[in-house]
């Protein structure tokens, strides 16, 4: 694959796919936090930042992984709340006043099983209602440089694909993938939404600095690449406790793998304006979606 595509933008960061007169576009907004132990103090700075990017003109603010705790394991059972708890309603009461979706990344959410809680994430509507909610899948037993995690010890695992729809403009829908952090991993789980009817995947974060350095924007855009799909990863970013560093470089990015925007390092937003013909153009150009022998591979 050599040059962008016709209908895209000449490099990386230009912020935004350009086709002049296209009908469909959707301003979307990537939230970077420093999350850890304070709660309230999390949550202060989350709202704040998801309103300077709703007043930026975003129409789908996106929070990362455990957005509004992150901490240690007593912590992680103490903090957990529900769906319509108090950390989300205050995202839920800035979708409405806003008239925007935010995505509360992901918060701990109570399961049946004592000990144990979800890592869910929820879609909140322009008038405040739940759109959609996902709880992670796959679940992060694993080493990164120094550090061991063990997510199984404190999560039950999801078990269900989710798709949402978002309404672009007046009688304009597109349909959203989400998913939560350690799923990047996993490109089947993408296939099934892209399959779905997909076009833009969701990917709230909390990578480590150690793996994130490494692979964090190669799975990113091979996940937006191999489907056809826009992509939207807001991740943490930062210390959070002693010996565990997240990446930060919440990154937005087009079918095409172009990076449309990305942050640094620090807490703050990244915006970019997605082309969301796009996705059509790029999935006739290379069909890989209607290109698949699955009996010949068996999925």
């Amino acid at each position: 694959m050599s040059g962008a595509p016709a209908w895209g933008p000449a490099r990386e960061g230009a912020g935004q796919t350009g086709v002049p007169g296209s009908a469909r576009r959707l301003r979307v907004a990537c939230v970077q936090l420093n999350t850890a132990g304070d709660t309230a103090a999390n949550v202060a700075v989350a709202r704040r930042l998801a309103a300077e990017a709703a007043h930026a003109g975003a129409q789908l603010i996106a929070l990362p992984e455990t957005w509004a705790y992150k901490g240690r394991r007593a912590g992680i059972l103490a903090s957990a709340e529900p769906v319509d708890g108090p950390s989300n309603s205050v995202l839920a009461g800035l979708a409405a006043e806003q008239g925007v979706f935010i995505l509360a990344g992901s918060h701990y959410e109570p399961s049946p099983r004592a000990g144990r809680v979800f890592n869910t994430s929820v879609l909140f509507g322009p008038t405040g209602a739940t759109v959609a909610v996902y709880r992670k899948i796959h679940l992060f037993d694993a080493v990164s440089g120094t550090a061991v995690y063990r997510e199984s010890e404190e999560l039950v695992a999801g078990d269900e694909i989710v798709t949402a729809q978002l309404e672009a403009a007046p009688g304009d829908a597109v349909t959203v993938g989400l998913s939560i952090c350690y799923d990047l991993r996993f490109p089947e789980l993408y296939r099934a939404l892209a399959s779905r009817g997909a076009e833009l995947l969701v990917v709230p974060s909390a990578f480590t600095h150690h793996t994130g350095s490494a692979h964090w924007a190669v799975l990113l855009r091979a996940r937006a690449v191999e489907n056809g799909c826009f992509v939207v990863a807001p991740n943490q970013t930062g210390t959070h406790l002693p010996g565990r560093r997240c990446y930060g470089h919440s990154m937005i990015v087009d079918p095409w793998g172009v990076v449309l925007a990305q942050a640094a390092e620090e807490v703050g937003i990244c915006v970019a304006d997605l082309d969301l013909d796009a996705v059509a153009k790029v999935r006739t150009q290379i069909p890989s979606l209607t290109g698949r022998r699955p009996e010949v591979y068996g999925a």
